[in-house]
């Protein structure tokens, strides 16, 4: 007789209750049946297995050493049929639904197009909204839980956690007529003499230009501000004035009229991050894109993490 192919899962769940619980009582209350239901069931294992699996007494339920073996087998068993039937759902999960992500221009301009391609392509079930906001409402969008997650400018706030995909250095797009000769760099406060074509406050780039500016007790003129950067390197390449954008963005220009320069004393860095509400919990379907932008920039740009070298 197949004694295995005999046993009914409910029967088995219900000699898990009894075991755990040490009282027929007390797990036909856990689980809403009658006393006489549980000791039918158990009963029942007992005459399919052969064995007894419970020494009663009129005060106590103890297991036998065959009732204890089983009671580990069954626990066991539970455990893996629930991380079976979890991952199932889990990966069905990350192959359906809805997320939507706020990005800087940078990223959604350089960085995002090929793997968000990919990823539709790999998850076409999956409904991807993008949002390209500057680093200010990127911010707030993700603080009012308008978006799963957000790709832009690293911050110091602890209503968030950071996830630092890449380091580059801010530099500066000259017109070669404001310069003398050729080189390769130019210092903050030569800048500072130049007319500058500078981006809101609300970008995090000219936040970073401003407090640059501030610690050399230099003064940074406004005379132009836009919003776009792709504007202001159009204006630069035009010859109105000096433009200050990140290396990879200023790399990706057809420039002809003006020169990259790096900008010295100091040097000034911005780091990008994967940016989550802090101990957030993703979805599956987010959690996938998250790690992919995660694992994709930082192999284009050759960042490596502190612990992964």
């Amino acid at each position: 007789m197949d004694i295995i192919g005999n046993v009914n899962m409910k029967v088995l769940q219900t000699f898990l209750v009894v075991a755990e619980e040490g009282s027929f009582r007390a797990a036909a209350e856990k689980l809403h049946r009658s006393h006489s239901a549980v000791s039918a069931q158990i009963m029942q294992i007992e005459a399919q297995l052969g064995v007894a699996l419970f020494e009663r007494t009129t005060r106590s339920v103890k297991l036998t050493p065959e009732g204890a073996h089983l009671r580990d087998s069954t626990r066991k068993a539970f455990y893996e049929i629930h991380l079976g039937l979890r991952r199932i759902r889990e990966e069905n999960d990350a192959k359906r639904g809805q997320l939507s992500l706020a990005c800087s221009s940078h990223m959604a301009s350089i960085h995002l197009p090929p793997v968000l391609t990919e990823f539709v392509r790999t998850y076409p079930g999956i409904a991807v909204t993008v949002r390209e906001l500057t680093s200010k409402d990127l911010y707030e969008a993700l603080r009012q839980k308008e978006v799963d997650f957000a790709v832009g400018p690293e911050d110091q706030d602890e209503a968030f956690d950071f996830t630092t995909i890449m380091v580059e250095p801010l530099q500066a797009l000259v017109p070669h007529h404001f310069l003398d000769g050729p080189r390769d760099s130019i210092t903050l406060a030569e800048l500072s003499q130049l007319p500058m074509l500078v981006q809101t406050q609300a970008t995090a780039v000219r936040r970073m230009l401003d407090a640059a500016m501030r610690a050399k007790g230099l003064d940074l003129p406004t005379r132009y501000q836009f919003i776009q950067a792709e504007t202001i390197m159009a204006m630069a390449e035009a010859g109105l004035g000096v433009a200050v954008q990140p290396a990879t963005r200023l790399a990706k220009g057809n420039l002809k009229a003006t020169v990259i320069l790096d900008i010295t004393e100091p040097t000034i860095t911005r780091s990008m991050a994967l940016i989550t509400l802090r101990n957030q919990r993703l979805s599956p379907a987010a959690q996938n894109l998250a790690d992919k932008i995660v694992d994709d920039v930082r192999s284009t740009t050759g960042f490596v993490a502190e612990g992964l070298e």
